[in-house]
């Protein structure tokens, strides 16, 4: 099929890029033009794990990135509208760039075509934009607009889209929505075919039940401490129940990125405007406000006040695998560390260009051991792969003293001691070595 997507942010790129690799033709449209121009050399916007590979793979015979939109949508039979629905400051998700991008592919209708809104949006937009459609189209003109969000995860979104737990598409016209399944017919899931309204709802519905599970079981971390339990015992003996699983279980900073902090706070505000207020959702957002302050108190308990001190922080991005820094817990936890004055060395493999400019304080390191050279502590935030294997002997000779605030449980508390570190997880209990 010849398919369309506006917008060559994370999801436009992945999913337009996977697509090609599927057989169909994309083009991908941004009115980025430098963007546009590295995408058509090659190069990568954003990390993501395979997607260089995926874009190579298709570029120029299947793949092609413009910053014509009009061009894009009279070539293609399905446009899919992937661009950004950034939260207000009340929590409500600003639509202004989907509506503009409405206003845009209906100028630019030449013949039948299906608009697929891939972003996420507030519950009714399927209707909204088809109105816009209506009224920025040529006379006469045709079209169906079908809801189809997005699950990709960062760091393995390559993965998420060839082998996806299901398929949701939102559509009035069975046919349209038939057409838009059509799409992902290789990947043999589950294909969901729903009202627009309960499509919509999905995404948000799904998103805020994982954070609510993240920070309940943070919560569950916050009393094992005081009760001398390990919450990663806690979590073994819960997971193995089938009603529950072990999927975002792991206790620590609380959730971030693009998706879950946003996502929480829009539906929590479509229940306040519905007259059906959440009393949960709520509280999830803030006990993940929270954990970042508990592990600033757990580094100020071992280390003592931090005035002078210098802190190595490992980890950057909100979740290894990534260089998305939206809601990261470092943007919270380093400022107050600074602010309490701390002097800050960090590392991060990928994320660091990003983070300078966001957090210009800090000292940024080559390697993790150049950021711990001479520091009162190591402190860290993103459980990359590199970190789980570090030198911890070596590790300890380049420390003033051998401290380990851990926000991801990386490590073993024995085996810190057993080294001996001065080691603190987060819901590890007294006895296991928590703060």
């Amino acid at each position: 099929m010849k398919l369309a997507f506006i917008g060559t942010g994370y999801v436009g790129l992945v999913t337009g890029t996977c697509f090609s690799d599927l057989g169909h033709r994309v083009i991908c449209v941004d009115v980025d033009k430098k963007k546009i121009d590295l995408l058509n050399r090659g190069g990568m916007p954003l990390y993501e794990p395979g997607l260089q590979e995926v874009v190579k793979r298709n570029l120029h015979k299947r793949l092609f990135f413009t910053t014509d939109l009009a061009k894009a949508v009279k070539s293609s039979d399905v446009v899919f509208i992937a661009v950004s629905t950034p939260p207000k400051p009340n929590g409500e998700a600003d639509i202004r760039n989907v509506l503009s991008c409405a206003r845009e592919i209906g100028k630019a209708l030449n013949a039948y075509k299906i608009v697929v809104n891939k972003s996420t949006v507030p519950i009714g937009m399927t209707h909204i934009v088809g109105d816009i459609l209506r009224r920025s189209a040529p006379a006469g003109s045709s079209f169906d607009v079908v809801s189809n969000p997005e699950f990709l995860r960062e760091g393995t979104a390559v993965q998420d889209l060839f082998k996806p737990d299901r398929v949701v598409i939102g559509a009035r016209n069975r046919e349209a929505g038939l057409r838009v399944a059509e799409i992902y017919r290789p990947l043999s899931c589950p294909v969901l075919i729903m009202d627009p309204e309960s499509a919509e709802m999905v995404k948000y519905a799904s998103n805020s039940f994982l954070a609510t599970k993240i920070s309940y079981i943070n919560e569950v971390a916050n009393l094992c401490e005081r009760v001398g339990a390990d919450v990663l015992q806690v979590v073994k003996g819960m997971a193995l129940d089938a009603r529950i699983g072990g999927q975002f279980f792991s206790a620590g900073l609380g959730f971030g990125g693009s998706c879950f902090p946003k996502d929480v706070a829009a539906l929590n505000h479509i229940g306040k405007k519905q007259r059906t207020p959440f009393r949960i959702l709520p509280g999830v957002l803030e006990v993940n406000k929270k954990q970042r302050m508990m592990f600033v108190d757990k580094v100020r308990h071992l280390v003592g006040p931090l005035k002078g001190r210098t802190l190595a922080v490992w980890g950057l991005a909100f979740k290894p695998n990534t260089d998305d820094m939206r809601e990261a817990p470092s943007l919270d936890i380093l400022p107050k560390l600074i602010s309490l004055g701390a002097r800050v060395k960090a590392y991060d493999p990928v994320a660091a260009p990003f983070a300078k400019r966001l957090m210009p304080r800090v000292k940024y390191c080559a390697n993790a051991y150049e950021a711990a050279r001479g520091a009162d502590a190591v402190l860290l935030l993103t459980e990359w792969n590199e970190f789980k294997e570090i030198d911890l002997n070596h590790l300890k000779t380049l420390l003033k003293r051998p401290i380990l605030v851990d926000g991801r449980n990386v490590y073993d508390p024995a085996v810190m001691a057993s080294k001996g570190f001065q080691y603190a997880g987060m819901g590890r209990g007294l006895r296991a070595g928590g703060a």
